[in-house]
């Protein structure tokens, strides 16, 4: 059943299937600039692959304890995954352009039979990896009978390593990366696609220790690939990867044994070796040997109910500049994800922008609306639709979704950042430093 695809397919009545594209701005926001720079470097890619159902039904046992029958749906359904990519390339995009090509087809193709292989591989890399024991992918190293079932932690892991195998085959590997961040979203009601859903799981597989300067108070954040959920009736915001680096406990911890230093340079940036800003990621083949990896940190979550508005994954162009509550402030007010995206560049643009910038922004349920059903044709009118082998746009008063509670109506938010589209107004606070953005809310 693989075969990776740019709609994603959901169920109507009598057996039916309907599809919509996953191309349009009103089904996913892209906002990308390459800043001041000459050159972009950052790539993503947004599309649907399969995934075999018993994978998924095992993963969701294991980190939510739900016994998710696929059966009752068919194979196609039931393995059906939405994939969103972000990729951070330095030294050239030679790397982060292969990510963009190739991961997802990956992610459908590997088979635990090639973990001997890649483990045995990175063993005589020598050096970090000399005991290397495989890490996710312990338990596939040896041949089990039965065959043990990958769940998405070792199938993530596995797709990052054989693509750091075909990356290190590039000319430009030893001086060219990428760091990488991935969002896997399985909607758990067949006859929701993944933004209309009410039960979501969310897998986000990252590869990218980045650097904070030390002290640096008011951005946290600035990692090289991010993934933030963004609250529905408020600025939560809930990062799902974590801003760790060399200095880190567990980066720290898993360094230690090169014997290697971090060194903190004149602008508070931390880098091992006193080079490396990032030691996990794709390619830099020459520091492979000292502990650079591209294994992934993965990280789970149930999105169920409207809490969520929207996924949203982003570039260090964004993080380097924007914190994670403005992000959320100029995403959830807009119309549509298109605009979220738009609006979250185009501050970042304002304010000081000068690293390329991506923005990809994802709708989970249906955002800051209060009356889901009525909002849902107007979202999608214009979007690609699929029923039958007719293709047309998605007639409302077919579009099965269900709403049993009021969704909360947006509220302008008290912190640091309010948002209005039409009133942006950069201001110095804190002795001129910049640090705090106002913009005045007028509605």
């Amino acid at each position: 059943m693989a075969g990776y695809h740019d709609f994603v397919r959901y169920s109507l009545s009598e057996g039916r299937t309907g599809r919509i594209s996953l191309k349009p701005p009103k089904v996913v926001g892209v906002a990308v600039s390459r800043g001041t720079r000459d050159y972009q470097e950052d790539a993503h890619t947004v599309t649907a692959i399969h995934i075999p159902p018993t994978e998924l039904r095992h993963s969701l046992n294991r980190y939510f304890g739900l016994n998710w029958d696929p059966g009752h749906i068919g194979e196609t359904l039931a393995g059906q995954v939405v994939f969103a990519g972000i990729y951070d390339g330095h030294g050239g995009n030679a790397v982060s352009g292969f990510l963009q090509k190739e991961l997802h087809a990956l992610f459908e193709q590997v088979d635990p039979s090639e973990v001997p292989e890649l483990v045995s591989g990175l063993q005589g890399v020598g050096g970090y990896f000399r005991r290397f024991k495989g890490g996710a992918l312990v338990d596939w190293i040896k041949p089990a009978d039965p065959p043990r079932t990958l769940d998405l932690e070792a199938r993530a892991t596995l797709a990052f390593l054989a693509a750091d195998k075909r990356v290190s085959a590039l000319r430009e590997s030893e001086q060219c990366g990428a760091t990488a961040s991935v969002a896997l979203l399985q909607s758990l009601d067949p006859q929701a696609p993944f933004f209309a859903t009410q039960d979501l799981a969310l897998t986000v597989a990252h590869c990218g220790q980045p650097f904070n300067p030390p002290n640096y108070l008011f951005f946290p954040s600035l990692s090289d690939t991010h993934v933030l959920l963004c609250g529905a009736g408020s600025a939560r915001a809930y990062p799902m990867t974590e801003d760790h680096h060399a200095d880190t406990r567990g980066e720290q911890a898993r360094l230690r044994r090169m014997g290697q230093g971090i060194v903190t340079d004149s602008f508070g940036e931390t880098r091992y070796m006193g080079a490396l800003a990032n030691t996990r990621g794709f390619g830099d083949t020459k520091y492979k040997y000292f502990g650079m990896t591209p294994e992934p940190e993965i990280r789970t979550r149930r999105l169920k109910g409207r809490t969520w508005s929207s996924l949203v994954l982003l570039s260090d162009g964004i993080t380097s500049v924007l914190s994670d509550e403005e992000i959320v402030d100029l995403a959830r007010q807009a119309p549509s994800p298109q605009r979220a995206a738009e609006n979250v560049l185009s501050f970042a643009e304002t304010i000081g922008l000068s690293d390329n910038a991506t923005v990809i922004v994802i709708p989970l349920a249906v955002r800051n609306t209060a009356d889901p059903v009525k909002q849902l044709p107007q979202l999608m009118s214009d979007v690609p639709f699929y029923l039958d082998g007719t293709y047309g746009t998605i007639p409302p008063a077919n579009f099965p979704i269900r709403c049993d509670d009021p969704y909360p109506e947006p509220q302008p938010s008290r912190k640091l950042v309010m948002f209005n589209a039409l009133q942006l107004q950069p201001c110095d606070d804190l002795g001129g430093n910049g640090l705090y953005r106002q913009i005045t809310w007028k509605g």
